[in-house]
Order: C-alpha cells, then sequence, then structure tokens
C-alpha cells in the first residue's frame, strides 16, 4: 500500500544523553525487549516541522468591575472602575495599619508570626503594609524573588529572606500569594463598603495584574499562580499587563493634548522602586489611539531605593559607623523619621534651583557641628544631595540612551519620554532627563558662502520629556484601563526566539553522520533535535492573532491520548538550527486528546500492516502583553486549554 507519509510533531528535547531519546515520552509504548518500537517514533518524528498558521480570536466585554492591582517591588497600589461609569476610576488610599493616613500605595512587605506557647500546628499570623514597627524585620521586595533570572540589588539578602522563609516552612510563592490574599481581601472589603454586598453578590470582579516587561514567562506564570491562589480567579481569567504598557495606556490618554504624531516613537519610563523598565512605542493612530511597539523592552537594577541607601550611606559617612549603629538599633524613630522625610519629601522635591540646604530631621540626637547635626536636625547642602542622586540618575539616563539609539538605527522619529512610576515623580530626574535629550547645541554662524558642513536640524532633534499627573499610579490606572477598553498596544515585539525540536529526514548535504539515526517506521535514515524557529526576536506579534503551530500525530490503538511538546526560546541574535544546551527550556505543554472526536481521526496503516490513528491538530498560542496562553483546536474548533508547565 502507497501512503503519503503524515508530519509529525517534535519530540520533547528534555530527555537527552543517549541515541533512545523518545523511550520517555507520553506516547512511548515498548515490547518485552525495552525496543523502541514504530508507535514511539510515528509519535515523534517530522518531515518538515510544524507549520506556522495565523488565527484570529476575539472576547467579549459585559458588564462589571474592573480592578487593577500593581504588585511592585517596594510599593503596591489597586485601582478598580465600574464598566457602567467608566470615567470613574478609583485608587484605593486606606490601608490596614496606617492609622487614618492616607496613601496611593502599600508598602510590598509582609511578616509571619506565632504567638508565644502557642498549641503546636497553630498558623502563623500574617502582618502587612503599615502594620509594622519600625525595628520589626520582615520580608522585602519579594517579587524580586520570582524572577530568579534577574539580577538582585545589593540590599537583598537571599539568605536573609531564605532564612525568614525556613523558619516558618513558607516559599516565595507562599509569601507572594499571601501578600496579594491580603490586597484581595482589603480590595474585597473596600469595594463592598463602596457598592453594597447585594451589588457585588451579582456583578463580576475581573482582576488585571501588572509585571515587569523584562521578566521571564516562568516567572509571568508564577505570578499568576499567586494571584489565583490568593483568589483573582483561574489564572485564564486574570488579565496581565507589563508596567510600561499600562503607563503607556494612561499616559497616552493623561497628556492629551500633546504634539506626538501618527509616525512618531515615544519612550515609556516607568522608574519604581527597585527597577526601571522602559518600553519604545510607535503610534499607529490617534483617534482611536492605537500604538505598537516599536523596540524590545530593556530594564535595569536603578530604581529610587538605591537613592535611600545612598542616604544610608551618606548619613554613616557624617554620624561615624558606631553612633549611626546605636541610632538604628537604641532609636529606631528617629532614623525612621529622616528616612521617611528624604523617602517623601528630598527624592521626589529635590531640584538644585530650590534646594540650596535641606535640613532632614533626626530627633535626640545631640548637636554636632562637624557631622551638620543641628537641633535635631542634619544639614545636608544641595552638592551633598546632588552626590547622592547623580550615579543613580545617569544609569536611568543612559538606559533610556539605549532605547532612542536603537529606535534611531532602524530610521525612527523619537518625540517623547513620559516618566511615570514613584522614581518618575522625581523633580530632579525629570530635570535631568529634560537636560540629556535637549538638544544644546546651536547651528554655525550665518555667512554669505557656507564654510561648514551642512547643518542638519532635524539629525538629532531634541525629545520632549513629559511627566503626567498622578505619575505614582499610572501603572495602576493603566491597568484598569487596559481591562476596560481592551487592547491599546495592536502589537508587540518578541523578547527571544521561540519554536520547537522536531526529528527530520537525515539529508548528507546538511546533517553530519553522527547524527543520523535508523527508523523503522519509515525505513530511513534520520536526524533529531532539529530547531524549527516560530517566532524570530523582535518579531511583531499581535495579542488578537495568536500564532497556531499545526500537528499530526499518530497513535496505535488502545494508546494513550496525552501528549507532551517543548517550547523552547533562544536569546541570541541568530537562533541555531539544532538543539544546543544554552538553549532555554520555556515549558513543557501537556495536550489531552481523548477530548477530541474519534471521528476526526484518520486511520493510516504502513507497508508492514501496522495501524495507527492520524491526527491533525494545531497548538495555539496567544503572545499578550506580561505572558503565553495555549489553546487545542481541531479544524478550527477549540477543545481546551493546553496545560503549560513552566520550567
Amino acid at each position: 500500500m502507497n501512503i503519503t507519509l503524515p508530519v509529525h510533531p517534535p519530540p520533547s528535547p528534555r530527555n537527552r544523553g543517549s541515541r533512545d531519546y523518545y523511550t520517555k515520552t507520553n506516547t512511548a509504548t515498548h515490547d518485552s525487549t525495552n525496543r523502541i518500537s514504530t508507535a514511539e517514533l510515528s509519535a515523534a518524528e517530522a518531515i518538515n516541522g510544524p507549520v506556522r498558521e495565523p488565527v484570529k480570536d476575539t472576547s467579549n466585554i459585559s458588564d462589571r468591575l474592573i480592578v487593577g492591582v500593581d504588585f511592585g517591588t517596594t510599593f503596591s497600589g489597586v485601582a478598580a472602575v465600574y464598566t457602567g461609569t467608566p470615567d470613574d476610576v478609583e485608587i484605593i488610599k486606606m490601608w490596614p495599619g496606617g492609622n487614618g493616613i492616607t496613601s496611593d500605595k502599600v508598602p510590598t512587605e509582609i511578616s509571619y508570626d506565632v504567638p508565644a506557647n502557642s498549641p503546636p500546628g497553630t498558623p502563623p499570623t500574617v502582618k502587612w503594609g503599615f502594620q509594622f514597627r519600625p525595628e520589626e524585620s520582615r520580608l522585602r521586595c519579594i517579587k524580586l524573588f520570582l524572577d530568579r533570572s534577574q539580577k538582585l540589588p545589593f540590599y537583598v539578602s537571599p539568605l536573609e529572606t531564605a532564612a525568614q522563609l525556613k523558619r516558618f516552612n513558607k516559599t516565595v510563592v507562599d509569601a507572594v500569594s499571601d501578600y496579594l490574599t491580603q490586597i484581595y481581601k482589603h480590595t474585597m472589603d473596600t469595594l463592598t463598603r463602596r457598592y453594597g454586598e447585594s451589588f457585588m453578590a451579582s456583578t463580576n470582579v475581573d482582576f488585571v495584574l501588572t509585571c515587569p516587561a523584562v521578566w521571564s514567562d516562568a516567572a509571568k506564570n508564577t505570578t499568576l499562580q499567586a494571584a489565583e491562589r490568593a483568589g483573582m480567579g483561574a489564572q485564564s481569567q486574570i488579565q496581565m499587563i507589563s508596567e510600561p504598557e499600562a503607563a503607556a495606556v494612561y499616559t497616552l490618554k493623561a497628556i492629551q493634548p500633546n504634539n506626538l504624531k501618527v509616525g512618531d516613537n515615544f519612550i515609556v519610563c516607568d522608574g519604581g522602586g527597585g527597577t526601571v523598565d522602559l518600553i519604545a512605542y510607535k503610534i499607529v493612530s490617534l483617534n482611536p489611539i492605537r500604538v505598537e511597539e516599536s523596540a524590545v523592552g530593556t530594564g535595569g537594577l536603578c530604581g529610587s531605593a538605591f537613592l535611600n541607601y545612598r542616604f544610608e550611606e551618606h548619613v554613616k559617612t557624617r554620624l561615624g559607623q558606631t553612633r549611626f549603629d546605636e541610632m538604628k538599633t537604641k532609636k529606631a524613630k528617629t532614623w525612621q523619621m529622616g528616612l521617611r522625610y528624604f523617602e517623601e519629601f528630598v527624592k521626589r522635591n529635590f531640584n538644585e534651583d530650590e534646594h540650596q540646604e535641606v535640613n532632614v530631621p533626626f530627633p535626640g540626637l545631640a548637636d554636632d557641628e562637624e557631622a551638620g547635626l543641628d537641633s535635631g536636625f542634619l544639614v545636608m547642602t544641595g552638592e551633598q544631595i546632588k552626590d547622592i542622586f547623580d550615579p543613580v540618575v545617569k544609569e536611568v539616563c543612559e538606559l533610556v540612551q539605549g532605547q532612542v539609539d536603537s529606535l534611531r538605527a532602524k530610521g525612527g522619529i523619537v518625540s517623547g519620554i513620559i516618566l511615570v512610576g514613584g522614581f518618575g515623580q522625581s523633580d530632579y530626574l525629570y530635570r535631568k532627563l529634560k537636560s540629556h535629550f535637549t538638544t544644546a547645541a546651536a547651528p554655525p554662524p550665518y555667512t554669505v558662502r557656507p564654510s561648514h558642513p551642512t547643518f542638519d536640524l532635524s539629525e538629532r532633534p531634541s525629545i520632549e520629556v513629559m511627566q503626567p499627573v498622578y505619575a505614582w499610579t499610572a501603572v495602576v490606572r493603566g491597568a484598569v484601563l487596559r481591562g476596560l477598553e481592551g487592547n491599546m498596544v495592536i502589537s508587540r515585539k518578541a523578547r527571544m526566539h521561540y519554536g520547537t525540536s522536531y526529528a527530520t529526514i537525515y539529508d548528507e548535504e546538511k546533517h553530519s553522520v553522527m547524527e543520523r539515526y535508523w527508523s523503522p517506521l519509515w525505513e530511513r535514515w534520520m536526524v533529531s533535535d532539529r530547531m524549527q524557529w516560530h517566532i524570530a526576536k523582535g518579531e511583531a506579534i499581535s495579542p488578537i492573532q495568536p500564532i497556531a503551530f499545526h500537528y499530526t500525530r499518530n497513535f496505535r490503538p488502545g494508546q494513550s491520548l496525552v501528549v507532551a511538546d517543548d517550547l523552547i526560546a533562544c536569546e541570541a541574535d541568530e537562533p541555531p538550527n539544532a538543539y544546543t544546551r544554552d538553549l532555554v527550556h520555556v515549558c513543557t505543554l501537556t495536550t489531552d486528546l481523548s477530548a477530541v472526536p474519534r471521528s476526526l481521526f484518520t486511520r493510516l496503516t504502513t507497508t508492514r500492516g501496522i495501524e495507527f490513528d492520524n491526527l491533525d491538530f494545531t497548538l495555539e498560542m496567544i503572545v499578550d502583553s506580561a505572558g503565553l496562553g495555549f489553546e487545542l483546536k481541531v479544524d478550527g474548533v477549540r477543545y481546551g486549554r493546553v496545560d503549560a508547565e513552566f520550567h
């Protein structure tokens, strides 16, 4: 019988190290001598690799409450809006432990405590946000531990964090989930007070969660898992949006009118506590506002928390190590008052023109003319404050300059920089960015006969720096708008190459003899671990245009219909043609085909008379602002989501 060989899905690259690549695949069967059967190979080999197919998807918007959660490194915020009154966005400002003082955000801090003499097995009580006394220990910056691929700032101790977690048998994900649980409970209580119990009981509440643009797919997925455990809904229901994109959604509306035009690029600089994230967008339409990512997002560890630690080093130098340590241990409130004044006043408002001298309160410290202590105040000159700011501000300017250079190298016009986030409120940072990106050079003097090269004003035009109102809450406001209005960003840039590995027919002109193996099914020489890259790094991807990979997989009668495939990524500019150990295993996709009607399977027979059931299907990958989603389709019909185990 003459049959056309079908296209097969790629093998899983998880079990390497010997020629027996397929003995552990979910579709495998073994004979009594533990040899690889033809059924195994038919489920793992491919002739041409998977085929990429674009598929459209739409979603319905219903009447509901939308809650945006900006889970930050140092502070977190919550905003809510009812779709019936879309202009009435509310920021939660009252927090437990705040003593009635309003704040747009709450500290991202949590601790556990088991009271003395408690019986064994007593669950620990949770403290969070503003509920701490100054001297109490707590977990800080727990968000940063969700992505192990990112560097930690010098002031975060993995050992100290691990010791605190181990004391209460907790993991980082547990701590994040517990913190988000407190956020969720307080949010729902606040909304119930605002709208009433009957309204809340009859209205859907949808959550939109933010995350850094530079995070790995695994970290984004872990954040979703923690939010699901906190009660914010199933992972498939919680929307995610990157922090700079959320800021762009809000600020593009907040800064209207402005001089941005269709075709212009602007850069969103989201300055947070620990990190600074940047993404560049190109304006596609102004009415309605639609943008597309024009450069891959970047980021760095140069947030405003580094100013706090530079301030601490400055105070330590002024007072001396012994007196400084004594103040922090015996007069913790004195230190906290000085640090809080620096945090809330100096960081946000300092500029060289108005603040030639700043008096930072340190009540209880004795006067010391040499140290600059007078009547309970530490006198700081403008130059001393500049020394604290300048190294951190320089790093931010260099990050933004990198985005500008990247856009200009591709011929793009950069018209604006939008400064948001807690650090984005800094007047000094605003002025420095404005000075850095404003063209200061004057054209050459006029002469009748030109004596200089032609001066092109458009070569390095000035870039306008904008600092919208409510810069600190721009991210959480944008998250709410995303849930309210859907995608304003019509396409994004892929952070990495994404693909799958597969086996194919041996070609002596392309492959090494050492790589080939014999296929009993096709009675041909084959090679495995070839890479099929479906998405290129930097490629524009639309969230409403999912990417579907077509597979044909064979099953022996009675064989399990649960199959697994690995999604692999590459950070290099040029991806390899074959699998290498330095590639990133993003996730393992487990697909259960048992829900597919048996009538859609086709019976195939090999030349040796072995019968197989064949099924054509697609795994559809949805690339959204801050994560990947997967679904199974057969003949265009959705039969369920695909389970993705992120590594």
